[in-house]
């Protein structure tokens, strides 16, 4: 049976706002040559690219509204790879329907954001991962801040400072960052130490989310997310790789004199390891090994940690298939 290869690239500069970036026009430039390097099509039809030099009125800039459409179709049709790369601002905001008990969601920024909103994770996880059809799989790479969990996916991955990966413990975790917020509350309230707490204790109750991964028990109001319930028995086949932590920015940079967002061209170079210095071998690599050496090019020179995430649990050694 004939695999069928769809792309989407979304890359939004924010040009002319005061929310202005200068390298995702050319991570999606980037991106294209890795994927036609991989065998992706780049005719209409396979390959779509969202931007905003762009026509503003066309269905190619990324409003909400572009993006979620063109979501809806990367992901529509059967015995299809999917490919689904994303460059621009990502944040936080209140929690609508009351499924994360941090009450606040991960985001992306379309251009619109200001007159229309920004797009939740828990959107974005209705329209990439429940929609996808159940024999396609889909590959994601987010390079925007606050994206470690930005659709929601039920495993994550973290490499340490050595390079070992493993499934994040959420407990630990958890546990550490509410220590941290009482530890700042304590001693007199600030503006400043009000703000810090409260990103601590929203990150802290955002990893708690993953319990249930462990196979550890969990009482009711302890920080289980809610949408884990609805959607513990999709199993789809998703994968992504994010620039950053959940509480971390991902850097907007200049590397080699050109301007581009720090793990897209970290993802890059790490796709790049075994292919010389124009090939795309990456795909030889398992999943671990190109979180390891994204990291490593990401190590030393940026603070923000790559997260692999999956839809199911898996061996993570086999070879990358993209």
């Amino acid at each position: 049976m004939s695999i069928r290869r769809k792309s989407l690239l979304i890359g939004i500069n924010y040009t002319g706002s005061q929310h202005a970036l200068q390298g995702c026009h050319q991570d999606v430039h980037n991106m294209i040559d890795f994927l036609q390097s991989r065998g992706y099509p780049s005719d209409p039809g396979s390959m779509v690219v969202l931007a905003d030099d762009r026509d503003p009125r066309g269905m190619f800039f990324p409003t909400g509204r572009n993006i979620l459409s063109a979501m809806d179709w990367l992901v529509s049709e059967p015995n299809t790879c999917c490919f689904l790369h994303y460059s621009g601002h990502g944040g936080q905001v209140r929690d609508p329907d009351g499924d994360r008990d941090s009450g606040f969601d991960d985001t992306i920024v379309p251009v619109d954001f200001e007159t229309n909103g920004q797009i939740d994770s828990d959107t974005l996880h209705r329209h990439l991962v429940t929609a996808l059809h159940p024999t396609s799989t889909l590959f994601v790479v987010f390079d925007c801040c606050h994206s470690g969990s930005a659709i929601e996916l039920p495993f994550v991955y973290r490499t340490d400072e050595y390079g070992n990966v493993n499934l994040v413990d959420n407990v630990k975790q958890g546990i550490h960052l509410i220590s941290a917020a009482s530890h700042l509350i304590q001693g007199g309230f600030s503006y400043n130490k009000v703000n810090d707490a409260r990103e601590l204790l929203a990150g802290a109750t955002s990893f708690f989310k993953s319990l249930h991964h462990m196979g550890q028990p969990q009482q009711e109001g302890l920080g289980e997310e809610h949408f884990v319930e609805d959607w513990a028995h999709e199993g789809k086949r998703v994968f992504m790789y994010s620039g950053c932590r959940d509480d971390q920015t991902s850097a907007d940079a200049a590397i080699s004199g050109s301007h581009v967002g720090a793990m897209s061209w970290a993802f890059l170079q790490a796709m790049r390891e075994s292919g010389g210095s124009r090939g795309y071998q990456g795909a030889q690599q398992s999943y671990v090994d190109i979180l390891q050496n994204t990291r490593r090019f990401l190590q030393g020179k940026y603070k923000q940690v790559p997260q692999l995430s999956v839809g199911v649990q898996m061996d993570l050694n086999q070879p990358l298939r993209i």
